[in-house]
């Protein structure tokens, strides 16, 4: 699977990690920033180009990390196509994918630590999209919402 990461400061020192765990579990993943920390960055920057990749196709998933996960979440749900959501367990990353199709897993690098962070981003790329009944019927109530606004 192809998976497009990005972090502002806040979550810049997590990044690395995630990225390193995702490649070691045989995903391709796309850095799109930041390269280098600095304190005066801005989140929507890095939400933007991960949720512009993953609405374009050029990655299946993504994963934003900031400092408490919710100003990315803001931000990238705000470009079509994309159902991003913060999860600081690994039930809701691997739920939100099952049973919501979220295709942007966003944490909070100051709420929780290294290792729940590579736990939670491992659960959100193993997880598939049931495909049952109710859930593409539920779903699609969300894709028309977003067509309708």
């Amino acid at each position: 699977m192809r998976i497009a990461i990005g972090a502002d400061h806040a979550g810049y020192v997590a990044k690395a990690p995630i990225k390193e765990l995702l490649e070691a579990r045989g995903h391709e993943v796309i850095d799109l920033g930041a390269h280098s920390y600095d304190a005066l960055d801005d989140y929507p920057d890095f939400a933007k180009a991960v949720a512009e990749y993953v609405a374009a196709s050029s990655a299946d998933r993504g994963v934003i990390v900031c400092g408490s996960g919710v100003g990315a979440s803001v931000a990238a749900n705000k470009v079509r196509g994309i159902r991003a959501s913060v999860c600081h367990d690994t039930y809701s990353a691997h739920q939100g994918v099952e049973h919501d199709d979220m295709n942007v897993l966003c944490m909070g690098a100051r709420i929780i630590g290294e290792e729940l962070v590579k736990e939670i981003a491992s659960a959100f790329a193993s997880a598939e999209f049931s495909g049952e009944e109710r859930h593409k019927r539920r779903m699609q109530k969300v894709f028309d919402m977003e067509a309708n606004f």
